[in-house]
C-alpha cells in the first residue's frame, strides 16, 4: 500500500515543479573557515567537585622544609661572607708587635687586636677562633709577644696565636758560671720579669742558650735549667765508663765543675778528666787552683789578684791542695762537654798538665816530664814579660816625644790601630793545673805555676 508523504517544513529540501526535490540552499555546507566557527556559544563544562585539603602534618613538614631551606641559604651566605672577610688582607699598614697577656679570654684578645688596627672586625675573629677551637679541635690562643706583618689577614693572625709563634728572646749562660753569677745575669736581663727567691744549688743548672717569650719569668729559666741538667746527667750516667772514680751522679758534677774551670778547650776536657781520675786512683790530691778560689770567695766569682802562698795554705773545705778527694759540692755549673768528659774520660796515664803557651796544655805521666813542661812554660812567661816591658818603654818614649813635639791634628779614621794590650797576651793562655806530687811525698823540684785566678 502506497502512502503519500507530503513535504513538511522540517524537510531539508523542497520539491520542484517536476516533482524533483530541490536543494535547500539555506542548509548547504559552509566553507572550511566557517565550519570551524561554532554556530553557537558552547555551554561551560561542568566543574568537578573540589578535592579534599592537604593533611595538617604534611603541611607542617612542608613549611618546616621551606624554613630549613631559607635558613640554610642565609647561613651559607653568612659563612661565605665570614670566609671572605677572614681571608682578605687586614688593615695593618705596617708591621706591629703586641703582647697577649696570660689568661686573657678570646673576646678580650679580639678587642685588643681590633683596637690595635690588626683586624677589621673582632666579631668575625672571635667566631672563627671558637669555630677552630671547638669544632676543628685546634688549640686555644696562646699568650706571648707577637709580631704581625703588613696587611696580615685574620687567618694569619689566628694561626700565629694558635701555634704560639711568639717573638723569642734568648739569653746565653756560658759554662763555668756559678749559680750566683747565673742569677745575677738573669736579673739583669730586661725582657725577663719576676724574682728568684733562692740561689740554686751549685752545679744543678745546665749552661746553654735559652729562648723565652715575653711572659716568661726568671724563675722559669731557672726551672728549665735545673730540669735540663737532671735529664742530661741521668741519661749520660747510664752510659758511664765502668772504671771512673766517681760513684754517684752528684760526684760526677763535682769533678765536672773542676774540669770545666781548668780548660776552655773541648778537645782537652776528656784528657784533663783522665788526669784527675788517675790521681784519685793513686790517692793523690787533685791540687786544682779553681778549688782554692771557690773556697775563698764562694760563688762570687774570681780573685782580683793571683793566688798567694797564704791562700794556697789556707784550710777550706774546697782547697784540694789541703783536702783529699773531691770537694763537698761543685764549684761551678759544668756544661755537657765537661760532664761527658768525666763520665767518659780519655785513656791515658797522665798525672800532670801545665799551660803550653798556645792556648792548650802540656800533659805528662811523670813528675820528671812535668818539670820539663813547667820549665818551658816559665820561659814563655819570661818572654811575655820582656815583650811587655819593651812595649811599655816604647810607649813611654812615644808619649814623651809627643808631648814635646808640635801638636799634630789627625783626621778621624786615619792612622793604625794600637797594639793589643799586654794583658791580653796572658789572658789567652789557659791556666795551669794539677802538678803536685802525691800526698805525703816531697814537693816538686820546680813549683807548679798558678793559673789565672779570674778564670
Amino acid at each position: 500500500m502506497t502512502r503519500n508523504v507530503s513535504p513538511t517544513a522540517n524537510d531539508n529540501t523542497a520539491l520542484g515543479a517536476a516533482g524533483r526535490r530541490e536543494p535547500d540552499f539555506g542548509t548547504m555546507p559552509r566553507s572550511p573557515v566557517e565550519a570551524l566557527e561554532p554556530s553557537r556559544v558552547p555551554e561551560p563544562p561542568e566543574r568537578e567537585p573540589p578535592t579534599r585539603g592537604m593533611h595538617p602534618v604534611l603541611r607542617f613538614f612542608n613549611g618546616l622544609l621551606t624554613l630549613f631551606f631559607v635558613v640554610a641559604l642565609v647561613l651559607v651566605s653568612v659563612l661565605y661572607f665570614i670566609k671572605v672577610q677572614f681571608d682578605r688582607p687586614g688593615p695593618l699598614a705596617t708591621s706591629t708587635v703586641i703582647v697577649v697577656p696570660r689568661g686573657e679570654p678570646t673576646s678580650s684578645i679580639g678587642e685588643r687586636l681590633e683596637r690595635e688596627g690588626i683586624i677589621a672586625d673582632r666579631r668575625i675573629f672571635v667566631i672563627s677562633a671558637y669555630y677552630f677551637a671547638h669544632l676543628k679541635g685546634k688549640a686555644s690562643l696562646k699568650a706571648g709577644e707577637y709580631e704581625f706583618g703588613k696587611a696580615a689577614s685574620m687567618r694569619q693572625v689566628l694561626d700565629t696565636l694558635v701555634e704560639g709563634k711568639s717573638i723569642e728572646h734568648k739569653i746565653t749562660l756560658p759554662e763555668g758560671l756559678t749559680s750566683r753569677q747565673i742569677v745575677v745575669r738573669l736579673r739583669a736581663h730586661p725582657e725577663l720579669h719576676g724574682e728568684i727567691t733562692d740561689i740554686p744549688a751549685e752545679g744543678s743548672l745546665l749552661p746553654d742558650t735559652y729562648r723565652f717569650a715575653r711572659n716568661d719569668s726568671r724563675q722559669d729559666i731557672i726551672d728549665r735549667m735545673r730540669v735540663a741538667q737532671e735529664k742530661f746527667l741521668a741519661n749520660l750516667w747510664e752510659e758511664r765508663h765502668p772504671t771512673i772514680m766517681v760513684r754517684t751522679p752528684e760526684e760526677a758534677l763535682v769533678l765536672a765543675s773542676i774540669v770545666e774551670k781548668e780548660t776552655g778547650r773541648a778537645d782537652e776536657r776528656p784528657r784533663i778528666a783522665a788526669v784527675f781520675h788517675n790521681r784519685l786512683k793513686r790517692r793523690m790530691r787533685l791540687q786544682s787552683d779553681p778549688t782554692i778560689i771557690y773556697g775563698l770567695v764562694g760563688g762570687a766569682g774570681g780573685l782580683d789578684h793571683p793566688i798567694r802562698q797564704s791562700e794556697l795554705d789556707r784550710q777550706t773545705r774546697y782547697n784540694t791542695y789541703q783536702i783529699d778527694g773531691l770537694p763537698p759540692t761543685p764549684i761551678a755549673n759544668p756544661g755537657r762537654a765537661a760532664i761527658e768528659a768525666v763520665l767518659k774520660p780519655a785513656k791515658t796515664e797522665d798525672l800532670y798538665f801545665v799551660a803550653d803557651g798556645t792556648g792548650g796544655h802540656a800533659f805528662a805521666p811523670s813528675l820528671h816530664e812535668h818539670n820539663k813542661n813547667v820549665f818551658r812554660w816559665r820561659k814563655i812567661v819570661r818572654d811575655i814579660r820582656a815583650r811587655e816591658a819593651q812595649e811599655a818603654a816604647a810607649a813611654a818614649t812615644a808619649a814623651a816625644e809627643g808631648a814635646s813635639a808640635e801638636e799634630i791634628v789627625v783626621e778621624p779614621g786615619v792612622g793604625s790601630d794600637p797594639l793589643p794590650a799586654s794583658s791580653a797576651l796572658l789572658s789567652d793562655v789557659p791556666p795551669t793545673a794539677a802538678g803536685a806530687a802525691p800526698a805525703g811525698t816531697p814537693a816538686a823540684p820546680i813549683p807548679v805555676p798558678r793559673r789565672n785566678p779570674n778564670r
